[in-house]
């Protein structure tokens, strides 16, 4: 009797993917095996997560639809009034068009959807490993950077359509040219844009991390003012898929006064810290005696 039951303790269940593994040692340690299997449950259940929220977007597939595309009606709108002849217009190509386009739709509203799940599969993973001071500078971190990533996308989506008119508007006049653009490019190029200004706007949270590590100080941001206003500019232009200039503008600025913030956020943090004397009577070189 005791060797069938321990054949049928060590046999899998079949439910073991939405169980996570038990936790046998007393100090909560875990050996490798136990790791992997539950990495596998976490993917199993965000995945799962994942499909449920894609089936219901699904009912709403039309309104998705209609929401993604209102940044072009805005430009087409703004393009047609200043040029009534202009043609333009989207499509789908090919047989495959339509279903490719409408499962990235729905992929991308099932992430949006469950970010609160998988942000906390991976939060449950990494927690046991952290120490409680690591873990309360994880959750301030969380809760400054997905406020800061979707005001960022909200400035992505706000800012698209302008980019858009503006690269519509080179479309030659009165020479019967029709601006033809596929729609599963276009919906790729929006997410690209709103994706690059979600990531942009954390830029506070990357700088007063790399402060908290004894990466940066305060007094070494205020010296890198002028670069890092220029890099702004030029790492805009390069990033934003869209190359007009007022999209360029809408990043560019934005991260700068971020920039601007989170040094006033490392001066504040260095102060308390009581080291910031310290760190300028380091790095302050006297070019005449070189001390």
């Amino acid at each position: 009797m005791s060797s069938d039951a321990s054949r049928a303790e060590a046999k899998p269940r079949r439910s073991s993917w939405f169980r996570p593994p038990k936790k046998e040692s007393p100090d909560g340690s875990m050996s490798l095996g136990d790791h992997l299997r539950e990495i596998r449950y976490r993917v199993t259940i965000s995945a799962l997560a994942l499909v449920l929220a894609a089936i219901g977007c699904a009912f709403f597939y039309q309104p998705l639809v209609l929401f993604i595309m209102e940044p072009y009606n805005v430009a087409r709108a703004d393009v047609k009034a200043a040029n009534p002849e202009a043609n333009l217009q989207l499509a789908n190509t090919g047989v495959t068009g339509p279903f490719t386009l409408g499962v990235v739709i729905l992929i991308v509203c099932g992430l949006i959807i469950t970010i609160p799940v998988w942000l906390y599969q991976i939060w449950a993973f990494v927690a046991p490993g952290l120490l409680a001071k690591e873990k309360k500078y994880v959750l301030y971190f969380m809760a400054a950077g997905i406020p800061l990533f979707l005001a960022g996308c909200a400035m992505g989506y706000w800012v698209w359509p302008k980019g858009i008119a503006v690269m519509l508007s080179f479309t030659p006049q009165d020479l019967g040219i029709m601006n033809y653009q596929d729609m599963a490019e276009f919906v790729t190029l929006e997410l690209k844009i709103i994706l690059i200004f979600g990531a942009s706007f954390l830029l506070p949270v990357i700088v007063v991390a790399l402060n908290l590590l004894n990466v940066v100080r305060g007094h070494q941001l205020k010296k890198w003012r002028k670069g890092v206003f220029f890099g702004s500019f030029v790492l805009a232009a390069v990033a934003t898929p869209s190359t007009d200039p007022f999209t360029m503008l809408c990043m560019a600025v934005p991260m700068t006064l971020l920039f601007y913030l989170s040094e006033m956020v490392c001066r504040g943090l260095d102060k308390r810290k009581g080291i910031v004397a310290a760190e300028e009577e380091q790095f302050n070189i006297d070019v005449d005696d070189g001390k």
